[in-house]
């Protein structure tokens, strides 16, 4: 036997790869949530502009291919889910701010509900899930049950719907509701980019060496410097009404004169309306007496409708939807129309008027009017709108949440 075949095999010294811990294997899903957060919070602009084409695409095809309905929707329900949790990110980006936007009156009220009420805020994120996922929801049940299935869900679906907002009309002190319940996605200001913020030192630095007659050039439209141009740098300062100028003796700040063109746009962005100093909370009065019975007809009116469908079976019946329309019409009629109602009072209720529009595409009126008129515009159309009518028409024969408000 020879030395090399008894000398015994060297160990390897490449060392064994390390098996990564427990707490290591726990913690990469949420570093990998705040890496999506930190993107999202950060590219707000082409997030939304995605999440609209993806919600085009499903209006445009909209069964909604018949056969691959349920994935069409499912499509449809992931967007909007979504897109709701992208709302809460960007809602807090933006109140993270130094200076936060000027914000609408919805924005202000849900804004302020959310945040003084973690039940407000838990009972509106369920509201708005249960109608970003009902006509998914409504589908799947079809598909697997029949129409005594079907009609279970959406009876069902309606009823936590009005338990959510009669839940929310409780936790306000009986204010009307504002749709949706939740604050809208709010747009993130464009940020400086890397140096903007140097390049504004040295402008300010460089303000102190020019002489008046320069900073009057900037001031005057049609001055000599104005028309001269200056490089390219007047494009990137600020127009001169947003910005104070600097007297260079003195070191005193003044706030410019706008454009003589842009003097009215000026004065109206600085009135303040009574909206704009009233307290969140008071944005809605609370309702009392008749006011109260009205909203609370309005909450019920879709679920009475549910079940009145449910319990006739017949889609050509006017009973149903004549009770459904008579509880929603004598809402409006017992609604509050004092002079002390405010403006995001008003809004509501025209939001509401518009929705009794899909009353027309409802039960017994659609089937016996409204059907007939959709078939003779879909003959006159192109090929591709006409396919795209009939899809859904598809869908409002044969769901219910396709066309509730």
């Amino acid at each position: 036997m020879t030395d090399a075949a008894a000398m015994p095999p060297r160990p390897s010294t490449k060392p064994a790869a390390a098996r990564p811990t427990v707490g290591q294997v726990l913690s990469t899903p949420p570093r990998w949530l705040a890496m999506y957060d930190g993107f999202i919070t950060k590219n707000a602009g082409q997030v939304s502009q995605i999440e609209s084409a993806l919600r085009s695409l499903t209006y445009i095809i909209p069964g909604r291919f018949r056969d691959a309905e349920i994935a069409s929707e499912s499509i449809h329900s992931g967007v909007q889910l979504l897109s709701l949790y992208h709302d809460g990110l960007l809602s807090r980006a933006v109140s993270g701010l130094p200076v936060p936007p000027a914000r609408s009156a919805h924005a202000r009220y849900t804004r302020f509900w959310t945040h003084k009420s973690k039940l407000y805020r838990r009972i509106a994120m369920v509201l708005q899930m249960v109608i970003y996922t009902e006509l998914l929801c409504e589908m799947t049940a079809k598909r697997r049950g029949g129409e005594r299935t079907r009609w279970r869900v959406v009876v069902l679906l309606e009823a936590i719907k009005a338990m959510c907002r009669l839940l929310l009309l409780r936790v306000t002190r009986s204010r009307p509701l504002v749709t949706p319940a939740l604050p809208e996605r709010e747009p993130m200001p464009e940020g400086d980019e890397d140096g903007d913020g140097d390049e504004d030192e040295d402008e300010d630095e460089d303000q102190g060496s020019r002489s008046e007659s320069e900073l009057m050039d900037e001031v005057a439209p049609n001055s000599a410097g104005a028309l001269m141009g200056d490089g390219g740098a007047s494009r990137r300062r600020k127009p001169p009404h947003e910005r104070e100028w600097t007297m260079p003796r003195t070191g005193m700040s003044l706030p410019s004169l706008p454009d003589p063109g842009d003097i009215s746009a000026y004065l109206v962005g600085r009135v303040l309306t009574a909206d704009d100093v009233k307290p969140a909370a008071k944005l809605l009065n609370r309702l009392q007496g008749s006011g109260q019975a009205a909203e609370v007809l309005h909450i019920l009116a879709p679920l009475v409708y549910a079940v009145a469908v449910a319990r006739s079976g017949n889609k050509k019946s006017w009973t149903p939807w004549l009770v459904g329309l008579a509880v929603e019409y004598g809402a409006r009629q017992l609604r509050d129309r004092s002079l002390r109602t405010t403006t995001l009072e008003r809004d509501e209720w025209n939001k509401r008027g518009w929705a009794m529009g899909w009353w027309t595409m409802r039960g017994a009126f659609y089937e016996n009017v409204t059907k007939g008129v959709v078939g003779g515009v879909t003959k006159r159309m192109p090929g591709f709108v006409a396919g795209i009518l009939e899809d859904y028409e598809y869908l409002w024969e044969n769901y219910y949440f396709s066309t509730s408000a």
